[in-house]
């Protein structure tokens, strides 16, 4: 295979005819892209849960009811039973992919005890799950018109409420998904 052109640190937004349950209407900040395949954290899909339901499963007591309240989403339909934490600044976790020289995905408790006691990230979005693509399938979706793609603002994954994200993503690259037709064309 021929050198991956990388999607890190993009979003990429569903199309709105994408009808696949898990990314409908989504907008996903890719984390790692390479010839391997891809990672990504969906950021607007929330569980209905919050993440003291989660640190009381795990034993984890919350400082407040603001830090305990915080919404979870769905980060994608791989490892749905997995916390992974979306943060700002990087910090010295014990499990991080590097996303930017600021930005990284964290998979281990000591960020949620961090979160729990009032002393983690500046800025946290915390999922369940990730979302994964093969080697080439996330270059082929996205030939297939499935996807958008676009650099990523970590504006838009931290302070947009969550039902504007998929549109404010498209937005970043001059796309109002409104105007959009279902039908794909090619030349």
């Amino acid at each position: 295979m021929g050198t991956v052109e990388s999607l890190n640190n993009h979003f990429i937004i569903a199309m709105p005819a994408l009808s696949d349950p898990n990314f409908h209407h989504t907008a996903t900040l890719i984390c790692e892209h390479n010839e391997d395949g891809a990672l990504g954290i969906i950021i607007n899909r929330p569980l209905g849960i919050n993440l003291g339901d989660i640190l009381d499963h795990m034993d984890i007591k919350a400082s407040s009811g603001t830090i305990a309240a915080q919404l979870v989403y769905m980060g994608g339909p791989v490892q749905g039973d997995r916390g992974f934490v979306l943060h700002e600044p990087l910090g010295n976790w014990d499990s991080t992919l590097k996303v930017t020289e600021n930005t990284g995905v964290t998979s281990s408790r000591d960020i949620l005890e961090a979160i729990a006691c009032g002393t983690g990230p500046e800025k946290s979005f915390i999922t369940l799950g990730y979302a994964g693509w093969g080697p080439g399938q996330l270059e082929h979706e996205i030939a297939a018109n499935a996807w958008l793609s676009g650099p990523a603002s970590t504006r838009i994954v931290f302070d947009v409420p969550y039902e504007q994200r998929w549109e404010a993503a498209a937005a970043l690259i001059g796309v109002n998904l409104k105007l959009l037709s279902g039908e794909a064309g090619h030349a």
